[in-house]
């Protein structure tokens, strides 16, 4: 009897431990993914292309572009844009005339989106603050992996700019002459950024240079002159959210956003005058006004919105699908 015992447990063991590579190879399609989807980045300051994670590359967009101190949501709603951002142009091949070959994207914001390494999120928020901003954004990239928008089944332009300055949102086609049915004007009503105005001066020379124009032989008569103080600019048209669209300044006649890219501006929402050898430049908001308003996103957050409301809030008629 108790040899056949011993016999009956050798045989179980011998059966467990001869099974258990099976076992591990049919449950391993559920728990382990095919390898994830990897980044090439271009990065400026070293001016070598690193490879990394999806998923790592985007905490380091969100730690670029939104304020750490932003509410969970809104930096979940960041996350997914940004997520789409990326995907939409890997499954492109990438950026098309790359100016750095080989490279998916770069960190350059002016070019896409910015990113920023764990070592620059230290530099940038000391050490105390890395271990709470790293980690809260990280769950907001965990809470929301692998999720993009999508309109009609395929990937978005997911625009997104810092403040619409309290006016709303404006569509692709008032600024970039571009017909998305997802990137309408919408409502703003909880923009929390705490400066949309500011005021910047600039040399007449400069402004001369920068735009082809005389700005002191702009005629009062049409300028207008308010208590000595000359108004350049003459609005000719303007974007549905009514920021200027097309302007004069003298004679020439130009679009606000040239303006904006020429001088450096905050936004196309501005006002020029002419105080004695500077020009004064006052603008509300800041970026494009295209897509999510981060700052909006952030008041919205902060008015019980989830992160899907505030997306498609945004995003006219967008869904959200998950890649992985």
């Amino acid at each position: 009897m108790v040899r056949r015992l011993l016999l009956g447990l050798i045989c179980i063991m011998l059966s467990l431990t001869m099974g258990l590579p099976v076992l591990v190879n049919y449950l391993s399609p559920v728990r382990i993914q095919e390898r994830e989807t990897r980044v090439r980045l271009y990065v400026h300051s070293t001016g070598r292309i690193e490879e990394i994670p999806l998923e790592e590359y985007v905490t380091g967009v969100v730690a670029a572009e939104m304020p750490a101190a932003f509410p969970v949501e809104a930096l979940k709603a960041q996350a997914v844009a940004a997520r789409t951002y990326i995907v939409r142009r890997l499954n492109a091949g990438g950026v098309i005339n790359n100016d750095h070959p080989g490279a998916d994207v770069c960190d350059d914001h002016t070019h896409g989106q910015a990113w920023i390494s764990r070592e620059e999120m230290r530099r940038r928020w000391g050490t105390l603050r890395y271990y709470e901003y790293y980690y809260k954004i990280k769950k907001a990239v965990d809470e929301t992996r692998g999720m993009v928008l999508t309109y009609n089944g395929q990937l978005i332009e997911a625009a997104y700019h810092a403040s619409c300055g309290g006016r709303g949102t404006e569509s692709a086609s008032a600024v970039w002459a571009a017909d998305l049915p997802y990137l309408v004007g919408v409502p703003c009503p909880h923009d929390a950024d705490p400066e949309p105005v500011r005021t910047v001066s600039l040399p007449v020379t400069q402004v001369d240079r920068a735009l082809g124009v005389s700005v002191e032989a702009v005629p009062v008569a049409a300028a207008g002159r308010t208590g000595g103080v000359k108004s350049l600019l003459e609005v000719l048209e303007r974007t549905p959210a009514g920021r200027p669209k097309t302007v004069r300044i003298g004679e020439k006649k130009m679009a606000a956003t040239l303006v904006r890219d020429r001088l450096g501006l905050r936004s196309t929402d501005f006002t020029m005058t002419l105080k004695g050898d500077r020009v004064e430049i006052t603008t509300r908001g800041y970026g494009h006004a295209v897509g999510m308003c981060q700052y909006g996103a952030k008041g919205l957050a902060e008015h019980g919105y989830t992160f899907d409301r505030i997306l498609k809030h945004y995003y006219t008629g967008v869904e959200i699908t998950r890649i992985n």
